[in-house]
């Protein structure tokens, strides 16, 4: 995932971090929780401000260098949250999914400019790409949104509970290996390729895989839709 910093933000606390280097704190992880298998969210000390749909960079004091995750939680929440899978073969998620409350964890201050507003917009994501929509919706810019959110299993849509009554049916799941319910059967792809009036004069904002991402925003370049009004956030 490459973002670029674009702001200075300020601690809000000072007793609940370590300086460890230039650029990182270390705070004692407050929770770890296994919302689907293999996928976590940690609740962490929140340190700084940040704009919802921003990065940080996550690491443990020992091993390989910290990586970019997007915070999952509102701008107005006491607690900062990650939400990832389990790699494999990977250094970092299975470790991370392996913390107990009160374990030392590495964070940076918050950077990127994958930001959201308050005007109409669709936000496009496959599987944990939808942690900074997510976060979005938390800090209140879910009003005017269409949400269409990717995975292979029912079990993928994460955080539904909370998107569903409030967006209804501008909430979209595509599911792709099960059927169930009011859930698109079939990739996220196929079902705005099925779209015949997708908003030409709205932003879209796409975040996950880059295999995802490339393919729907050239998707939205043949239905129409202006390059420009196409953000993109790729996961690694």
């Amino acid at each position: 995932m490459f973002i670029q910093p674009n702001a200075i933000y300020f601690m809000k606390k000072s007793t609940d971090y370590i300086k460890y280097d230039d650029e990182l704190f270390q705070v004692a992880l407050l929770k770890n929780d296994e919302i689907a298998p293999g996928v976590y969210v940690l609740s962490l000390p929140r340190l700084h401000d940040f704009k919802a749909g921003q990065v940080v960079k996550i690491g443990l004091p020992e091993g390989e260098p910290p990586r970019m995750y997007s915070i999952c939680s509102g701008e107005k929440e006491d607690e900062l949250k990650i939400l990832f899978n389990v790699k494999g073969g990977g250094w970092l998620t299975p470790r991370l999914a392996k913390l107990q409350p009160g374990a030392p964890i590495l964070i940076s201050e918050p950077m990127g400019d994958f930001t959201g507003n308050d005007e109409p917009a669709w936000w496009v994501a496959s599987g944990t790409g939808i942690a900074p929509f997510y976060s979005m919706f938390k800090s209140g810019l879910g009003k005017n949104k269409t949400v269409v959110h990717g995975g292979r299993y029912l079990q993928n849509f994460y955080f539904e509970d909370e998107f569903l009554p409030e967006l209804n049916e501008r909430y979209i799941r595509c599911c792709s290996q099960e059927k169930g319910g009011d859930v698109y059967h079939g990739r996220l792809t196929h079902f705005l390729d099925d779209q015949d009036n997708l908003p030409k004069d709205e932003k879209f904002y796409l975040c996950g895989s880059p295999e995802m991402v490339v393919e729907t925003r050239d998707l939205l370049i043949r239905k129409g839709i202006p390059y420009g009004n196409i953000i993109a956030e790729i996961y690694f």
